[in-house]
């Protein structure tokens, strides 16, 4: 979310080339935390859990970084977590853009919203920061699809802006609390101030706040295609309306963090195995990515704070901290690489269980 002109001009050139190629484990007590990540995929209850030795190496890689990090990733069909400060709430950046994504997809799942529908940005209504939109002539109309393609691929602030205006703060934050979650939150649009009453902790987080743990459910439940709330049954059209999400993810334009020491693994001609979102700031990196390991797909949620780096070159050291820890979890869990031809909707993985009570708010 920085205004770097160099990042700026590639991304225009990303924008082309892009469109044309155009949790579920709902925050629940701790004690249940294990039975449902042992759930996913068919795994029996009880296998799976922490990788305490992969655990063990990952705190002490991230007590090597000039700050702080907060890490979860899980593999999703064998169950297997590891998790460093998980649960603490950290500035999201750009990576709270996911769960405006989210809300979409449910939008256009239930009618209220269609991929085609137009917006447009007018005079005005540009703001700075990464992304090309703010550079176009105006008055410009743009599909809804567009708007949210250049929001991921390029985290583009204007089109992200247009999204707010398009589903509403509110929408949003009740979208997150229907997840379950309990610590994560959308404050304002980006780059303009604060409207109304705001909580407490708003200027402690800026756009939004997360854990490592909560946003790592956002992007499997894109990942598995669950768009479906408690005790409801999926759509004929729930794939369809995936496969536009996890498009954007793939061909996410910013690939220095999880991606980084993982596309030589990558053997796929089908396009990348990994599909993220990241987020930055001058003293913050952030990425969360669905990775499609050929042992089994794996959700990788890295979030790194109060960074002594603040530069904004490609060899950053919370940039490579966060490329260093997932290339560690990937070769710990999926030693054999990547397959970019698992990376559809669902993950090739069986469907959860109906959720039960308590396991989120209907909307």
């Amino acid at each position: 979310m920085t205004n770097n002109f160099v990042r700026t001009l590639f991304a225009a050139g990303a924008i082309v080339l892009a469109m044309a190629t155009t949790a579920r484990m709902v925050a629940e007590p701790p004690a249940m935390i294990l039975d449902a990540e042992a759930a996913r995929g068919g795994v029996p209850v009880g296998a799976g859990g922490v990788d305490g030795a992969l655990e063990q190496r990952l705190e002490a890689l991230a007590a090597q970084l000039k700050g702080h990090v907060a890490l979860y990733a899980t593999q999703l069909n064998t169950g297997k977590t590891v998790a460093v400060d998980a649960d603490r709430p950290v500035q999201t950046a750009s990576v709270i853009k996911l769960t405006i994504l989210f809300e979409a997809m449910e939008e256009v799942r239930a009618g209220k919203a269609h991929w085609d529908e137009k917006l447009t940005l007018q005079k005005g209504d540009g703001v700075s920061g990464s992304g090309v939109l703010t550079f176009f002539d105006t008055p410009v109309t743009l599909t809804l699809k567009d708007v949210l393609t250049m929001m991921v691929i390029v985290s583009d602030n204007t089109a992200t802006n247009l999204a707010i205006d398009r589903f509403g703060v509110d929408a949003v934050n009740s979208r997150i609390a229907w997840l379950g979650l309990k610590d994560t939150h959308l404050y304002k649009k980006v780059m303009k101030p604060a409207t109304g009453p705001m909580p407490a902790d708003q200027p402690k987080f800026g756009l939004g706040k997360t854990t490592a743990r909560e946003m790592a459910t956002v992007m499997e439940r894109i990942g598995r295609c669950e768009l479906a709330g408690p005790g409801e049954a999926g759509q004929s059209g729930d794939a369809t309306i995936c496969q536009v999400a996890l498009t954007m993810l793939r061909n996410q334009f910013y690939r220095n963090t999880i991606p980084r020491y993982l596309e030589k693994l990558d053997s796929s001609e089908t396009g990348s195995g990994i599909a993220s979102k990241t987020g930055s700031l001058n003293a913050v990196r952030n990425d969360v990515a669905i990775v499609a390991g050929k042992s089994g797909p794996m959700v990788i949620s890295i979030f790194t704070y109060d960074n002594d780096d603040k530069s904004w070159t490609a060899d950053n050291q919370a940039e490579m901290m966060v490329a260093r820890l997932a290339k560690e979890i990937v070769e710990a869990w999926s030693p054999e690489g990547l397959d970019g031809k698992t990376l559809v909707p669902g993950l090739g993985l069986a469907a959860l269980p109906a959720a039960g009570a308590g396991s989120g708010a209907s909307k």
